[in-house]
């Protein structure tokens, strides 16, 4: 049972982009002290302020970044879904968590610890590349969602996000199934549920969008983008 657990841990590295040029011999080093862990929705990975000894990585499923604000609400910092990863930065520094990290849906996630991590960084430069290329399109990603939350409006932020997480686009409509609870984009959004779902109903009434659960239609793209109340 344990040689086939590491073979599973073994196939799964070298799949996720950030493995895909590391050497079988090194893959199968890293998978022999990575663990495999299954969350059920809800279910916290680590609470912020828990040491971080490694990083991690999303195989299936959704994992949500937060803290809680002053006020007692929760933030969403980032949503990771698979074959993305989390947590480098903190193992660079050895500081604690500054968030926790919560299944939004049953989820399994692969611990990689920090050592190995350090020993292929020294002997793998493109391997330190792609790492510090995903750590940097993190940031840069994080500089551009404060930049939307002090400069557009809570509809132009909404109307961002539907059109980046467009689906398909054929003759100017897409369709669009949210990643997770209203709620929980409201917050990765800096909005509050309340005007997360004012907004949604004004696009509705202005017949820019239908929306049916989860699932949001765009009707018009060009007037989409050019909307705001």
């Amino acid at each position: 049972m344990e040689q086939r657990r590491k073979a599973d841990i073994n196939g799964l590295l070298s799949r996720l982009p950030l493995f895909a040029q590391v050497e079988a011999e090194t893959v199968a080093t890293l998978a022999a002290s990575t663990q495999e862990v299954r969350l059920e929705k809800g279910k916290l990975l680590f609470q912020q302020g828990d040491t971080a000894d490694g990083f991690y990585v999303v195989v299936y499923g959704q994992v949500k970044l937060g803290f809680s604000a002053q006020s007692g609400h929760e933030k969403v910092v980032e949503i990771i879904g698979p074959a993305h990863s989390f947590g480098e930065a903190v193992m660079f520094m050895g500081r604690p968590y500054p968030v926790f990290a919560q299944a939004l849906s049953d989820a399994m996630v692969l611990q990689i610890p920090a050592q190995p991590i350090f020993t292929l960084i020294e002997r793998n430069g493109s391997f330190a590349r792609r790492m510090l290329a995903g750590m940097s399109m993190r940031l840069h990603s994080l500089v551009q969602d404060v930049e939307s939350y002090s400069l557009r409006s809570s509809t132009q932020r909404l109307i961002g996000y539907l059109l980046r997480n467009a689906d398909e686009i054929e003759s100017n409509t897409a369709e669009i199934d949210l990643e997770t609870s209203k709620q929980v984009l409201a917050s990765r959004l800096n909005l509050t549920p309340e005007t997360f779902s004012r907004v949604l109903h004004a696009l509705t009434e202005a017949k820019l969008i239908s929306v049916n659960g989860k699932h949001i239609t765009i009707h018009d793209i060009a007037r989409l983008k050019a909307y705001d109340n």
